[in-house]
């Protein structure tokens, strides 16, 4: 007996492998997505983790490299933004002051309305404040108003900006703080361009410099000896008015200022110049029969301690 073949139709084996195939694969493309979108889940939260582990440790160098390996691997990752808040913390931490900048910046740009954008622009301004105290000055003790005020200037601006846009911000006390002290240092710096010009008998200058932080810094600690600048300065130009104006000021505004006497008289008191140094005093560099001259006025800086951003569960 003969076995009997049947004919099967090609189209219907055509159509049955086809659905078969679209079955297996569908399934097994479902399958693999999810599991490498957990994979990518996995990886970025490790990366953070490494990350906040290191800058717990204070290993900065390898909490950079974790979150801009973080960064770059995963831009629209939920912990992307974070990263980067993290990134110029942890610059600033490296004292790497230029890098912490550039990375505020960058943070700005891109997220201007981010809800930690204050940071972001409190941290530009810490990093300025930071940035022009070197090592040496602080090893030496260098007046604050001989170093370069450039960064000082820029802090300023930095803080003032963060307080114009941010009025309400965390950071906002700490920044009013460290503008006042920076007022001070800048006010400072431009007394001593007048006492410059003073000295050199420069005395248009010298008023002009006196003016600066008597109109720019009106609430500094040094405008009652600007203003005996700008006394000294006219009366040596025989402009007796202005000088009385000026110490008409002086005498209403700070009536107990030290160059006052018991009879109510102002006593101006310079510092002394070279030509009035004594031959000891110049040979020994300064060292031996110092000449007596007028205080310097210290200015204590904020204790400088950057905080962390905000984490991702403050947010």
């Amino acid at each position: 007996m003969g076995v009997k073949l049947t004919k099967v139709c090609p189209l219907f084996v055509g159509v049955f492998v086809l659905l078969s195939g679209c079955a297996f694969f569908g399934s097994g493309n479902k399958t693999n997505d999810g599991t490498q979108q957990e994979a990518v889940e996995s990886r970025d939260k490790t990366l953070y983790e490494e990350a906040q582990l290191s800058l717990k440790n204070g290993d900065y160098t390898k909490a950079i490299d974790r979150l801009e390996l973080l960064e770059s691997h995963f831009p629209f990752g939920r912990y992307a933004e974070q990263a980067q808040l993290e990134l110029i913390y942890a610059h600033f931490m490296r004292t790497d002051y230029d890098t912490a900048i550039l990375v505020a910046d960058r943070f700005i740009n891109l997220h201007p309305q981010h809800q930690n954008a204050d940071y972001a622009y409190y941290m530009r301004g810490l990093s300025n404040f930071q940035r022009d105290r070197g090592f040496f000055d602080r090893l030496l003790g260098t007046p604050e108003p001989l170093r370069d005020v450039t960064s000082a200037r820029t802090a300023f601006a930095e803080f003032e900006k963060l307080l114009t846009k941010f009025p309400n911000s965390y950071y906002a006390p700490d920044a009013q703080r460290r503008m006042f002290y920076l007022r001070n240092v800048l006010a400072e710096a431009e007394l001593h361009v007048a006492y410059f010009y003073l000295h050199r008998d420069a005395w248009i200058s010298a008023i002009n410099r006196a003016r600066e932080v008597i109109e720019h810094f009106p609430k500094s600690a040094v405008v009652p000896r600007a203003l005996v600048v700008v006394i000294e300065a006219n009366h040596k130009l025989g402009l007796e008015d202005a000088a009385n104006d000026a110490l008409e000021i002086l005498a209403l505004n700070f009536p107990d200022y030290e160059g006052f006497n018991d009879d109510g008289e102002l006593v101006i008191r310079r510092p002394v110049r070279n030509k009035d140094r004594s031959l000891l005093n110049t040979i020994t560099l300064g060292l031996l029969d110092r000449p007596k001259s007028a205080a310097v006025l210290k200015l204590e800086p904020p204790e400088t301690e950057a905080p962390r951003p905000p984490s991702l569960d403050d947010s």
